[in-house]
């Protein structure tokens, strides 16, 4: 059996679903795991307890059909969780994400931003014809220091619409907040420079 087809089986079979494998040239195995997650259910969080149970059913798994791998490191996504599937994306709607397209912009950047740009930060928003994100050109600002609302309120907008096709890489950005969790639905760094699109 395919290592590919062990890993989803075992994960899938133990109630999570697989983000990411990745197998390394010095034989670390590396498992990315995820509570699955239901429309409107209140979100969950891969814990320790959840890695260490999946650790444990590959390293049988693996062992009976004679995978070989040196080390096993089995962890929940984290902060800049990897966004592959649809579900990923109808999930993290109204999210601050980083986008990689496949090739830059050209010229249908026109005037707004690079035409060699390619790395892009903004709230994924769902559209008729597929998805987009959408930024504004946010001062950055120091360490601790307060940008105000409406400097913020009056810079551009920009949108980027975008299909699943003409991205390289797509990520929730990793945006800490000392204020708390946010509000799904509410973008992060709407009040302060985490809403600036990657240069």
């Amino acid at each position: 059996m395919a290592l590919q087809q062990i890993v989803e089986e075992t994960v899938a079979g133990l109630g999570y679903d697989l983000v990411e494998m990745d197998r390394s040239a010095g034989g670390l195995l590396r498992i990315t795991i995820d509570l699955p997650w239901t429309p409107g259910a209140p979100a969950q969080f891969v814990n320790v307890e959840d890695c260490e149970k999946v650790t444990r059913q590959l390293h049988f798994a693996l062992e009976v059909d004679a995978v070989e791998y040196k080390r096993l490191e089995v962890s929940s996504p984290g902060i800049d969780r990897p966004l592959k599937t649809e579900k990923d994306f109808e999930r993290f709607e109204g999210e601050m994400v980083d986008i990689t397209l496949k090739v830059p912009m050209g010229a249908a950047a026109g005037n707004l931003v690079s035409a060699n740009r390619k790395k892009f930060r903004g709230a994924l928003e769902k559209t008729p014809q597929g998805w987009q994100i959408v930024w504004n050109e946010a001062p950055v600002a120091k360490p601790g220091a307060r940008v105000s609302k409406k400097r913020v309120a009056s810079m551009p907008v920009h949108a980027l619409g975008f299909t699943r096709d003409e991205i390289r890489e797509a990520r929730l950005a990793p945006v800490v907040s000392f204020k708390g969790r946010s509000v799904r639905g509410d973008v992060p760094g709407a009040d302060d420079v985490d809403s600036q699109a990657l240069e």
